[in-house]
């Protein structure tokens, strides 16, 4: 039987699982798709991490136990959080160690509440990679205007990103901007450039959603033909950019002193309209020097159906900038689209975020924090004392 997605990495795409829980670590069923289906890496979002808190009893325990210590509910999150990371980073070390630091990644993101604050983020970046302390891990930090010098702040620190939240050519084209300036300033600094590693997050299915939603609005024959074509497209040229930033003058400089690029790593690849072929996004955006992060699905899915059929990016440019063309010409302005797809990003992952938080409470509650708490036993001391000096 051909080995479909061994097929996929031989033409030089790196095949990570976007989903993480202490369940798929525990049952050694993260082991096993790095030892069978070929997985690489692993990205993890704040949606993935609320997800895996409600569904399982394997945090209990540790909940149990933040909740005798008094722990407040965000910096439970934490613990609980990069409890989990750090284990998927040792299980991916082989991964890691196997390609000279390049895969084997596990990306954790910074509070999405603070995707409009650099300095917060940069503070936070250090704070999740002191606590996981491995070096097989990315810091996911978004690709919003305050996110850019929260990019190069960060890598200037020799800590290593997945950036996430890109949309826009123009936005990825900053984002590489971002990332060549915290290497430099890396180096200048000090640190070894071979031990950074970088990806650029490219959301690939919910730009066809958001345009095929504008496509089915202008309901013409032309408009409709353009459906399922946008976000292929627009991850295409991103990949033209990258080749170009990528051969520069600037870049090999930074490469002889043993950096890595930053690859793009499509996200979001799972298709969202029925019927587009389950494995879309992953056929037609193969290239050599990328990482496509998956959900368990769709490595099954392509495991069993996907087509390899060599690089289908680098011959696709005209083709591409023609569909950018015809969207135009339907009256689909495709600035709106960006601009609307990193707002409600952002705001999608602040209400996972804030989702995780209850969730985390309720859990700390069940499990009896508050009820003879360090926390609260201080407090109380605090009032009798307080109460004491009032009487005297």
């Amino acid at each position: 039987m051909t080995d479909k997605l061994n097929e996929l990495s031989a033409a030089g795409v790196a095949v990570w699982l976007d989903d993480l829980s202490r369940v798929r670590l525990s049952s050694g069923g993260l082991d096993q798709l790095r030892r069978e289906k070929h997985v690489a890496g692993v990205t993890t979002n704040p949606t993935i991490f609320a997800k895996a808190l409600s569904d399982a009893d394997e945090y209990n325990w540790q909940l149990r136990d933040l909740a005798t210590r008094g722990v407040e509910v965000e910096e439970s999150v934490r613990m609980l959080t990069t409890y989990d990371v750090r284990w998927a980073c040792d299980v991916m070390r082989p991964s890691y160690d196997g390609s000279d630091g390049v895969d084997g990644r596990v990306s954790i993101e910074v509070d999405p509440r603070l995707a409009h604050e650099s300095d917060r983020t940069v503070a936070e970046a250090k704070a999740l990679w002191w606590l996981v302390d491995r070096p097989n891990l990315f810091i996911k930090i978004p690709a919003t205007e305050a996110g850019l010098p929260a990019i190069t702040a960060t890598l200037a620190e020799g800590i290593s990103v997945n950036v996430t939240l890109i949309f826009g050519l123009d936005r990825y084209s900053a984002v590489m901007e971002a990332f060549l300036a915290g290497l430099e300033q890396a180096k200048a600094n000090g640190h070894d450039l071979s031990k950074i590693g970088s990806v650029a997050s490219f959301f690939v299915s919910r730009v066809d959603s958001e345009v095929d939603k504008r496509l089915e609005k202008v309901g013409s024959d032309q408009a409709k033909a353009l459906k399922g074509k946008a976000a292929i497209a627009n991850a295409q040229l991103a990949y033209e950019r990258y080749s170009e930033v990528f051969s520069s003058d600037r870049w090999k400089a930074l490469a002889a002193a043993g950096a890595h690029p930053q690859r793009p790593l499509w996200a979001s690849t799972s298709t969202k309209n029925p019927d587009y072929r389950d494995v879309i996004y992953v056929e037609e955006l193969i290239a050599p020097g990328t990482v496509n992060t998956m959900p368990e699905s769709v490595i099954h899915a392509y495991a069993d159906h996907g087509e390899t059929r060599g690089d289908t990016i680098t011959g696709a440019y005209d083709a591409a900038r023609k569909v950018f063309a015809d969207l135009e010409s339907v009256g689909v302005d495709m600035d709106d689209v960006i601009v609307t797809l990193e707002r409600e990003g952002v705001e999608k992952f602040e209400a996972s975020w804030q989702e995780l938080l209850d969730g985390v409470r309720k859990s700390l509650e069940a499990a009896g924090a508050g009820k003879g708490s360090p926390n609260k036993a201080a407090k109380g001391n605090a009032k009798a004392a307080e109460k004491a000096g009032g009487n005297a």
